[in-house]
């Protein structure tokens, strides 16, 4: 998978298009990401510890990989990522700019 938490996406489809976030989670077997502030959906949630109250809670699902786009770091725009060995170390870059990736 070409994302990993933490990394700034664009969604490029879906009902969320245009919306950028940070990758809280990953799920690499399913090929899904969720992503903050994107796919919210509502949960009805029974009162337990957490949510003693309970209620109706929104929280974000995940959204296929294949639906985001990692953003540069040098230009903030939606990037495809490339691989590279450096220093015998399998490293992502920005196919746009070209930077490396942490």
């Amino acid at each position: 998978m070409f994302v990993k938490t933490g990394d700034k996406v664009k969604v490029i489809a879906g009902k969320d298009k245009g919306k950028e976030g940070t990758v809280v989670k990953t799920f690499a077997a399913k090929d899904r990401v969720v992503v903050e502030g994107v796919n919210m959906i509502k949960k009805h949630q029974k009162p337990n510890n957490q949510y003693p109250q309970g209620g109706i809670i929104e929280l974000e699902a995940p959204i296929h990989v294949s639906n985001v786009q990692l953003l540069d770091p040098s230009t903030n725009e939606p990037t495809r990522v490339g691989y590279k060995v450096e220093d015998g170390k399998k490293v992502r870059f920005a196919k746009k700019s070209g930077t490396t990736l942490a």
